[in-house]
Protein backbone atom coordinates (compact mmCIF):
# COMPACT_ATOMS: atom_id res chain seq x y z
CA UNK A 1 0.00 0.00 0.00
CA UNK A 2 1.41 3.37 -0.93
CA UNK A 3 1.44 5.72 1.65
CA UNK A 4 -0.28 8.88 0.73
CA UNK A 5 1.41 12.07 0.72
CA UNK A 6 0.39 15.24 3.13
CA UNK A 7 1.16 18.77 3.03
CA UNK A 8 0.70 20.11 6.28
CA UNK A 9 -1.96 18.66 7.35
CA UNK A 10 -3.76 18.36 3.72
CA UNK A 11 -3.65 16.01 0.99
CA UNK A 12 -2.17 16.67 -2.22
CA UNK A 13 -6.04 17.23 -3.68
CA UNK A 14 -7.23 19.35 -0.85
CA UNK A 15 -3.74 21.75 -1.38
CA UNK A 16 -4.15 21.87 -5.35
CA UNK A 17 -8.12 23.08 -4.62
CA UNK A 18 -6.62 25.85 -2.35
CA UNK A 19 -6.28 29.81 -3.31
CA UNK A 20 -2.30 30.80 -2.88
CA UNK A 21 -3.43 32.95 0.02
CA UNK A 22 -4.50 29.82 1.61
CA UNK A 23 -1.59 28.11 0.92
CA UNK A 24 1.13 30.61 1.70
CA UNK A 25 -1.12 30.42 5.70
CA UNK A 26 0.91 26.42 5.50
CA UNK A 27 4.00 27.53 4.44
CA UNK A 28 6.70 28.91 6.61
CA UNK A 29 7.34 32.71 7.64
CA UNK A 30 10.09 33.39 4.61
CA UNK A 31 7.91 31.87 1.94
CA UNK A 32 4.75 33.20 3.17
CA UNK A 33 6.33 36.68 3.30
CA UNK A 34 7.33 36.46 -0.30
CA UNK A 35 4.24 35.44 -1.62
CA UNK A 36 2.11 38.26 0.87
CA UNK A 37 4.20 40.68 -0.97
CA UNK A 38 3.62 39.52 -4.15
CA UNK A 39 5.46 37.98 -6.81
CA UNK A 40 8.71 40.03 -9.26
CA UNK A 41 7.63 40.56 -13.01
CA UNK A 42 9.80 37.22 -14.05
CA UNK A 43 7.71 35.24 -11.35
CA UNK A 44 4.35 36.69 -12.62
CA UNK A 45 5.78 35.61 -16.38
CA UNK A 46 6.47 32.18 -15.36
CA UNK A 47 3.28 31.53 -13.78
CA UNK A 48 1.70 32.45 -17.19
CA UNK A 49 3.73 30.34 -18.83
CA UNK A 50 2.92 27.48 -16.86
CA UNK A 51 -0.86 28.24 -17.18
CA UNK A 52 -0.76 28.73 -20.66
CA UNK A 53 1.01 25.64 -20.59
CA UNK A 54 3.92 24.80 -23.57
CA UNK A 55 5.75 22.28 -23.94
CA UNK A 56 9.51 23.83 -23.23
CA UNK A 57 9.04 26.12 -19.47
CA UNK A 58 12.58 27.62 -18.99
CA UNK A 59 13.32 30.23 -16.13
CA UNK A 60 16.18 32.10 -14.42
CA UNK A 61 13.95 32.86 -11.83
CA UNK A 62 15.33 30.29 -9.20
CA UNK A 63 13.75 32.24 -6.20
CA UNK A 64 10.46 31.10 -7.27
CA UNK A 65 8.51 29.31 -4.44
CA UNK A 66 6.75 26.21 -5.57
CA UNK A 67 2.69 26.49 -5.54
CA UNK A 68 0.12 23.84 -6.25
CA UNK A 69 -0.19 25.10 -9.44
CA UNK A 70 2.97 24.01 -10.73
CA UNK A 71 2.06 20.11 -9.37
CA UNK A 72 2.99 17.77 -12.53
CA UNK A 73 4.83 20.27 -14.54
CA UNK A 74 8.09 19.76 -15.67
CA UNK A 75 10.35 23.45 -15.70
CA UNK A 76 14.03 23.89 -16.78
CA UNK A 77 16.12 25.92 -14.06
CA UNK A 78 19.05 27.93 -15.27
CA UNK A 79 21.99 27.34 -12.84
CA UNK A 80 24.01 29.44 -14.40
CA UNK A 81 25.43 27.53 -17.22
CA UNK A 82 23.08 24.67 -18.44
CA UNK A 83 19.16 24.45 -18.14
CA UNK A 84 18.71 21.63 -15.12
CA UNK A 85 15.02 20.06 -15.84
CA UNK A 86 12.75 20.07 -12.23
CA UNK A 87 9.67 18.15 -12.63
CA UNK A 88 7.56 19.64 -10.26
CA UNK A 89 5.99 17.40 -7.45
CA UNK A 90 3.69 17.40 -4.06
CA UNK A 91 7.05 17.15 -2.14
CA UNK A 92 8.41 20.02 -3.72
CA UNK A 93 6.14 22.31 -2.23
CA UNK A 94 6.98 25.21 -0.59
CA UNK A 95 10.50 25.05 -1.41
CA UNK A 96 12.45 27.27 -4.20
CA UNK A 97 13.38 26.20 -7.44
CA UNK A 98 16.53 26.76 -7.06
CA UNK A 99 17.33 24.12 -4.42
CA UNK A 100 16.85 21.86 -7.35
CA UNK A 101 19.09 23.29 -9.83
CA UNK A 102 22.57 23.27 -8.41
CA UNK A 103 24.99 25.92 -9.25
CA UNK A 104 28.64 24.02 -7.89
CA UNK A 105 29.64 20.77 -8.72
CA UNK A 106 31.79 18.18 -6.90
CA UNK A 107 35.43 19.13 -7.57
CA UNK A 108 36.83 15.66 -8.93
CA UNK A 109 40.89 16.36 -9.11
CA UNK A 110 43.09 14.34 -11.36
CA UNK A 111 46.98 13.78 -11.01
CA UNK A 112 49.07 16.95 -10.42
CA UNK A 113 50.52 18.53 -13.76
CA UNK A 114 54.03 18.99 -14.69
CA UNK A 115 56.41 21.47 -12.80
CA UNK A 116 53.36 21.05 -9.74
CA UNK A 117 56.35 19.46 -7.67
CA UNK A 118 59.67 19.14 -7.31
CA UNK A 119 60.10 16.14 -8.52
CA UNK A 120 58.36 16.60 -11.71
CA UNK A 121 59.98 20.13 -12.82
CA UNK A 122 63.16 18.32 -14.00
CA UNK A 123 61.12 16.15 -16.43
CA UNK A 124 61.23 16.44 -19.98
CA UNK A 125 57.90 17.98 -21.48
CA UNK A 126 58.11 15.54 -24.39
Amino acid sequence: MVKEFIFHGKSVQEVTKMSIEEFAKLVPARERRKIKRGFTEVEKKLLEDIRSNPKDIKTHARDMIVIPEMIGKTIKVHNGKEWTMVIIEAELLGHRLGEFAQTRRQVKHSAPGIGATRSSASLSVR
